[in-house]
C-alpha cells in the first residue's frame, strides 16, 4: 500500500447514490477489488477473501455513521453493496419524480410584465442548476431557446435580431443575458428621460407660480397702502 497512488474515497450522500457508484466502481476496479462485489466470494481462496474485505473496507470508508448503520451487519462486500443500492431505490423513485416537476417549472417559466431581465434569468437558472443536481444535461442551447421563447414581447426586436445574427448552438447563457441587458438599458433610458423632464417641467412650473404669487401679494401690499393713505 506505500507504494500506491494515495486515493480520496468519495463520500456517499442522499443526493449522489449515483455519481458514488460511478467513483466507487473505477476506485474498486484500480485496487481490483470490484470483481467480489459482483459475484460471490469462495471462501475457500485466501486471495479472494482478501480482496472482498480490502473491497468492504473501501466501502466502509465512504460512509458516515447514518449511512455505515445500514451495512454494519453486511459480512461481504456484495452484501454491503446491494444494501446500500436496495434503500437507495425509494430515493431513486422519489429522485425521478421531482425531476419531472423540475422539468414542468422549466417549460412553463415566463417573463413577467414588470421583471427585469436579471431576475428573469436568475428565476431560470434556479430551476436549471436544480434539474442539473438531479441529474437532468441542461445544455447551453436547450436554456438559450427557452428564455428567447419566454422573453416579454418589448424584447421582441431583440430576439429576432439575435435568431438572425447568433449560433444558438454555440451561444452561451452569459452572452444571451448580455445582448439582452444591453438591449434592457435602451429601453430604460428614454423613459428615465421622459420622467427627468416631466420632473423639470413640474420644478419649472411650481417655481413660475411662486414667482407669481410673490408678485401679487407685494402689489396687493402696496394698494392697501395707498387705499388707507387717501383715508387721512
Amino acid at each position: 500500500m506505500s507504494n500506491e497512488t494515495p486515493f480520496i474515497v468519495p463520500s456517499l450522500t442522499k443526493e449522489n447514490y449515483d455519481n458514488w457508484c460511478i467513483r466507487m466502481k473505477a476506485l474498486l476496479g484500480s485496487y481490483e477489488a470490484w470483481d467480489p462485489v459482483e459475484n460471490d466470494v469462495d471462501e475457500n481462496v485466501a486471495s479472494a477473501k482478501k480482496k472482498d474485505q480490502k473491497a468492504l473496507t473501501l466501502i466502509h470508508q465512504s460512509l458516515d455513521e447514518k449511512m455505515f448503520e445500514k451495512v454494519v451487519a453486511a459480512t461481504t462486500s456484495k452484501q454491503a453493496w446491494e444494501t446500500l443500492q436496495a434503500s437507495f431505490k425509494g430515493v431513486d423513485k422519489v429522485k425521478k419524480v421531482r425531476l419531472q416537476t423540475l422539468r414542468g417549472e422549466f417549460e412553463s417559466l415566463r417573463m413577467k410584465d414588470s421583471e427585469s431581465i436579471s431576475d428573469y434569468l436568475s428565476r431560470v437558472l434556479a430551476v436549471t442548476n436544480q434539474l442539473k443536481r438531479y441529474g437532468d444535461d441542461m445544455k447551453d442551447d436547450r436554456i438559450v431557446g427557452k428564455i428567447l421563447r419566454s422573453l416579454d414581447p418589448r424584447f421582441y426586436y431583440i430576439v429576432v435580431a439575435i435568431e438572425e445574427s447568433k449560433d444558438l448552438d454555440t451561444m452561451t447563457v452569459d452572452e444571451l443575458a448580455g445582448s439582452l441587458q444591453a438591449h434592457e438599458e435602451r429601453l430604460i433610458k428614454p423613459v428615465q428621460e421622459s420622467v427627468e423632464q416631466v420632473l423639470k417641467a413640474k420644478l419649472s412650473l411650481k417655481d413660475t407660480n411662486q414667482g407669481t404669487s410673490q408678485r401679487g401679494r407685494r402689489c396687493g401690499g402696496s394698494q392697501g397702502q395707498g387705499v388707507k393713505y387717501r383715508k387721512k
